[in-house]
């Protein structure tokens, strides 16, 4: 059959996703989950849809190979963060096309992979293209939640569907302009997440007797403790590596300044040579363990002061570190009074050796399109379904590549979870392409 071309059907695909309210809690990703497979079955492909809880909707699709090559998975999630509409110049589930791009929350994070990786099957099996590897896309729920009910969910209960000797997701492949250069990060590691609950108590009392010890004013000054901190650094050959291939392409004037931040007692200065408050805080991410407060509960009436006050904090752990590793961290800052348990965690990921055919791929047909780029290996501050598609022996490297002409306004990282959420539609299309050429080279056997 006919199909569109590859970047007007991602267009396309995008576009109805934006417009499909997948916000987690609660999820509902059965809507996009049964919208692909409608575009997947239209050519001849059967996907599979399996849910851990109702709505809560997982794809699996896969267009067969010679087997001359063990499977490839691509893979994107279908869940969003919230949205204030309020905050907005466009409504969050829109799709609206404006200023040359497409809006709405998850046209970054991540229904623009979703929608390239469809259009990639799409092509494949409209045109009866024979690789020589298995190709599985797995569209997944709950990503933003923690991954329980989606990639965690296929690897654990469903393997045989989605085994492959690489993986390609989220998040890499974006235009990174510093300099005169324009380069592009792949994601080949990623932090643990280390998520604490921390509890302070104490007596409680009637509120028209203020207490100057109340469990309130501990956990408040517990709070502004931790938000002044900056926990210690810890060098990793991630941002080492990375810091020298960014040295290598600014000018000579500043070169010496920037070999001294390879010494790790400097590293936190780096932050301050990142245009942009978003990437900056970003970069200073990759430093040191992080912990954020996040959540906060205390009492039930006003006229009671509680005995027990608690807060969630966000704990990120660089390749290295472990989950006591934070804990010891965060014992140091808060002291011993506030007691801190463990509500979930999952460790870093690296993936190693980052050289690859994935990679070399990668950096071949980025470095084709668009000469004097630089294709770098990268450590990404979040977590993604890396976390257990690599558990199966997956290789993982985040790569949703997408243009961002410099001058565009768009900063990347203000796209993740931010107001005004958008995807050029040239970029889009620009990755889509990008992404079709390397599928095709690395499941082609030499």
């Amino acid at each position: 059959m006919s199909l569109p071309e590859l970047a007007e059907d991602t267009r396309r695909l995008c576009q109805a996703l934006l417009r499909m309210d997948t916000t987690n809690p609660p999820g509902n990703e059965r809507i996009c989950a049964q919208f692909l497979e409608r575009e997947l079955r239209e050519v001849g492909l059967e996907p599979v849809l399996l849910e851990a809880a109702p709505a809560r909707t997982n794809l699996v699709v896969r267009h067969r190979g010679t087997g001359k090559l063990p499977p490839l998975l691509l893979t994107a999630h279908l869940d969003v963060v919230e949205a204030d509409p309020s905050k907005w110049r466009r409504p969050p589930f829109s799709g609206d096309e404006f200023e040359g791009c497409l809006w709405g929350r998850g046209a970054i994070d991540m229904k623009n992979m979703a929608a390239m990786c469809t259009a990639i099957m799409r092509r494949l099996a409209a045109t009866g293209t024979r690789l020589d590897r298995d190709v599985i896309f797995a569209a997944v729920a709950d990503e933003e939640a923690g991954c329980d009910l989606g990639s965690r969910f296929l690897v654990e209960q469903h393997e045989t569907l989605v085994k492959a000797e690489y993986a390609i997701g989220e998040s890499g492949g974006f235009s990174l302009h510093l300099g005169d250069t324009t380069f592009y990060p792949i994601q080949v590691a990623e932090k643990g997440f280390c998520w604490v609950r921390a509890r302070v108590t104490g007596e409680p009392g009637h509120g028209s007797m203020p207490r100057h010890d109340s469990v309130i004013t501990r956990l408040g000054e517990a709070l502004a403790k931790l938000g002044k901190t900056q926990l210690p650094l810890h060098a990793t050959t991630h941002v080492t590596e990375f810091l020298d291939a960014l040295r290598a392409r600014q000018p000579a004037l500043i070169q010496p300044l920037m070999k001294l931040l390879a010494r790790p007692q400097l590293l936190a200065r780096v932050a301050r040579l990142v245009p942009g408050a978003s990437l900056s805080r970003s970069f200073s991410a990759l430093l040191a363990n992080t912990a954020a407060a996040t959540v906060v509960r205390a009492g039930a009436k006003t006229n009671v002061i509680p005995g027990i006050a608690e807060f969630e904090i966000d704990g990120r752990t660089l390749p290295g570190q472990t989950d006591e590793d934070l804990l010891r961290e965060l014992r140091a800052v808060l002291g011993p009074d506030v007691e801190l348990e463990v509500i979930k965690s999952a460790p870093p990921v690296v993936t190693e050796p980052v050289a690859s055919p994935v990679y070399d791929s990668i950096k071949r047909q980025i470095e084709a399109r668009e000469p004097g780029a630089v294709v770098l290996p990268y450590l990404i501050p979040g977590f993604t379904d890396a976390k257990y598609f690599s558990r199966m022996g997956a290789r993982w490297y985040g790569f949703s590549p997408v243009k961002i002409e410099k001058g565009a306004g768009i900063r990347f990282a203000d796209m993740f979870h931010g107001h005004d959420e958008r995807v050029p539609i040239a970029g889009l299309g620009w990755g889509a392409e990008v992404l079709d050429a390397v599928v095709r080279e690395i499941s082609t056997a030499k």
